[in-house]
């Protein structure tokens, strides 16, 4: 009834935060809320960061186009997933396309620039295509760099070399509770191209995670 009322529902905000919470999670959030037209690039160490993010800030997600189970796909869909094909042979703009539509709606709308879960004691390199979206878009989008921040169980929380029902039941496994910072960072500067902003947001959240983001590069071929 909300959602046919506003267009849009407290909900699935609600069911996630919900879920971190039930893991465990205990958020605490820092910076200046995320708005509509906001694009957010965060890092990604856990599964937990879907939960966690959704819950802190109400943000949508991109997505590949095949979840697999349904009851997976109804929940991306009740929060207004971005759906892509990663296999089409125009993919990249295609993607990017999708995504600045999706910027133009109420809900900010978060991609993970590493693109994969990483061990949680140095960042990945981030990938800057994505990033496109923002000039397509026919909104005036902000850029932010969100951090998410586990603390002295980063590493223990890390997604690495690990298959995904090892990582979930080492994970709800775990004793006692886990406080978890969400960091909004200022918005970047949009003057830079799509490189140069994903640099500048690798150097923002790795260094508010205390990383050493020298190595490895975040501009590198083929982005």
């Amino acid at each position: 009834m909300t959602k046919a009322l506003t267009g849009h529902s407290p909900w699935p905000q609600r069911f996630l935060r919900a879920g971190a919470w039930m893991c465990g999670v205990r958020i605490r959030s820092t910076g200046e809320p995320a708005g509509r037209h906001t694009l957010i690039l965060a890092n990604h160490t856990s599964w937990l960061d879907i939960l966690i993010l959704a819950g802190t800030t109400n943000c949508a997600f991109v997505s590949k186009d095949q979840l697999g189970h349904g009851f997976l796909h109804w929940l991306a869909d009740q929060n207004a997933t971005v759906y892509v094909k990663r296999t089409h042979v125009k993919g990249a703009k295609d993607q990017a396309i999708a995504l600045a539509k999706a910027l133009e709606s109420e809900k900010p709308v978060a991609v993970f620039p590493e693109a994969t879960t990483g061990p949680g004691t140095h960042l990945l390199p981030f990938r800057s295509t994505l990033l496109e979206a923002a000039n397509y878009a026919a909104k005036d989008v902000a850029i932010r760099p969100v951090v998410i921040d586990y603390g002295s169980a980063q590493a223990e929380v890390g997604w690495y070399h690990e298959t995904g029902m090892a990582n979930v039941m080492r994970i709800l496994g775990r004793r006692g509770t886990m406080p978890v910072t969400v960091r909004l960072l200022d918005p970047l500067d949009r003057s830079g191209d799509r490189k140069q902003l994903t640099h500048q947001a690798r150097e923002a959240i790795g260094a508010a995670l205390g990383f050493n983001s020298a190595d490895p590069s975040p501009i590198g071929p083929g982005e």
